[in-house]
């Protein structure tokens, strides 16, 4: 199991903490593993192993079993908690422009949402940001406010 735990160990260390820096223009959010290793580290869960045309041994299965496990349940219960939305839990304030998020993306895992800061907001009548537009590594994109996960560590909050 302690393959298992060596990937558990990277998943948890590869969160971003806090925005590097300030300049806009800069995606990389600083991660316990820069603090190990000095990079961050890239921990996606391997594809899954059932192939039908080879037979794998019990113990390689049930590490797998255990990493997917893991896996499955830190992006649901973890991940998510991070996009509580005001009407689930109490008065949240909205997103700034110069807040660092991650733009969620239903089709991938979310070690692979892509990182963005908010370049601008869009509120509705009521003041609520509805839209915001993203800059991310590949260009401005604009993206509705649920769908954006806001980085814990944005500055202070009221």
């Amino acid at each position: 199991f302690t393959t298992v735990l060596c990937r558990v160990e990277a998943v948890l260390n590869s969160r971003p903490i806090t925005p590097a820096s300030t300049d806009p223009h800069d995606l990389d959010c600083l991660t316990p593993g820069h603090f190990l290793i000095g990079q961050p580290l890239l921990a996606l869960p391997p594809r899954t192993t059932e192939c039908p045309d080879r037979p794998l041994t019990d113990r390689w299965k049930l590490l797998d079993h255990c990493h997917q496990h893991f896996w499955r349940r830190w992006s649901t219960e973890y991940l998510h908690t991070l996009q509580e939305r005001s009407k689930w839990a109490h008065g949240q304030p909205n997103i700034e422009a110069g807040h660092m998020v991650t733009i969620r993306d239903n089709l991938a895992p979310p070690l692979e949402w892509r990182l963005g800061r908010i370049l601008e907001v869009l509120p509705g009548k009521d003041g609520v940001v509805r839209v915001a537009r993203v800059l991310t590594s590949r260009g401005v994109v604009t993206r509705p406010a649920a769908k954006l996960v806001l980085l814990p560590d944005n500055g202070p909050r009221d």
